[in-house]
């Protein structure tokens, strides 16, 4: 997964990325600090990894990961290259997920290049310029389009038919991910690859006083408009706590209300984002692994993720669930309890399913 994390200058993204990965993005008090994208590959963590692979006595544990793109702060005019504009919406065109870092505190001595802290104005600022740069290259593309259409060719035809839709839909401020693309030709989006098309996750930057976890009702309520998901981090806090020692990091959290880390929220609302399972690999002597899948893939799929050659060569697959290993003590015992299935290449794929797969070579 590549996401990438937009929003006004000076919204808490690159404290956010520095929270989030210790990679040490440059962080300052003032705008365009980040030219270009820092990338930082990030594990996410999963208890459930630890706990089957602690029982199976795996080698080592490998967890998934989220790359996160710190793309620069936009503003008013980026998508007619103000501020740097066209080479960082080129940046976000090449993410899969786009997470947006809404400023919602009202720190003094943070400036503000509006003047004030308005978290809706400023999601609208940016949801302008996505949409606007969406418009410029939709219009273009309807132009060629459409005589390709004339001759005849299909997919041009409904190519020119969406378009037609999603113009007027971007004119009246609604992103092109609610605009569907034909069941017959849903490749015509990926030749736009429109920006508003991309999933959102609106991170809430709250003061790290409020422990409450609960994102602004102004800003929930308009993710939830958008079909979009928010969450609510304190940068600011998350930046403390990632200079500290695990344990006194989980026990600091857990005072102040955080269940969990602003990185297992972020990254748990990345997978409720993209409708993503997680499935793993484990065994004695060898490394545990978790892996992410989208919802409704199968087995076969799962296969592909782990190597190409093992999906090529598939032959059946042994699942269990990793509560149902972890209870059983192991695959001898899971088998015997009959929690240990075989299945064929078909099987779909649920959240937490453990797979051994048997191929040929």
């Amino acid at each position: 997964m590549k996401i990438g994390i937009v929003g006004m200058p000076n919204a808490g993204k690159s404290s956010l990325f520095n929270a989030l990965t210790k990679s040490g993005a440059e962080a300052a008090n003032y705008p365009f600090t980040t030219i270009e994208p820092n990338v930082a590959v990030v594990p996410v963590e999963d208890e459930r990894l630890k706990l089957i692979a602690e029982q199976m006595g795996a080698s080592e544990i490998v967890y998934d990961h989220i790359d996160f793109h710190d793309i620069a702060g936009l503003v008013a005019g980026a998508h007619k290259g103000e501020g740097l504009g066209n080479k960082f919406l080129a940046n976000i065109r090449e993410t899969d997920a786009i997470v947006h870092v809404v400023r919602a505190h009202d720190d003094a001595n943070i400036i503000h290049p509006d003047g004030s802290v308005d978290p809706l104005r400023d999601i609208e600022t940016i949801e302008t310029e996505l949409l606007m740069a969406d418009l410029e290259q939709a219009e273009r593309r309807l132009e060629r389009v459409t005589k390709q259409a004339r001759g005849g060719d299909a997919e041009a035809k409904a190519e020119q038919a969406w378009l037609e839709q999603l113009i007027p839909a971007l004119n009246d401020g609604r992103p092109a991910r609610m605009v569907p693309a034909p069941e017959d030709h849903p490749n015509v989006v990926k030749t736009l690859s429109p920006l508003t098309a991309k999933p959102v996750l609106f991170v809430a930057n709250v003061d790290e006083n409020d422990a409450s976890g609960e994102v602004p009702a102004a800003i929930a309520e308009h993710a939830a408009a958008m079909g979009a998901v928010a969450v609510a981090v304190s940068s600011r806090l998350e930046a403390e706590l990632v200079e500290m020692d695990d344990e006194e990091a989980s026990a600091l959290r857990e005072e102040m209300g955080f269940a969990e880390s602003g990185l297992q929220r972020i990254a748990h609302g990345a997978f409720q984002l993209l409708d993503l399972i997680t499935f793993f690999t484990v065994g004695s002597g060898v490394r545990g692994q978790s892996w992410h899948l989208r919802r409704g893939l199968t087995v076969w799929h799962a296969a592909g993720e782990i190597h190409t050659d093992i999906q090529k060569g598939f032959v059946r697959a042994e699942v269990v669930g990793w509560q149902e290993l972890l209870d059983a003590g192991g695959y001898s015992q899971a088998r015997d309890k009959g929690t240990l299935r075989t299945e064929g290449r078909d099987y779909v794929m649920q959240d937490g399913d453990v797979i051994t797969v048997k191929h040929t070579n």
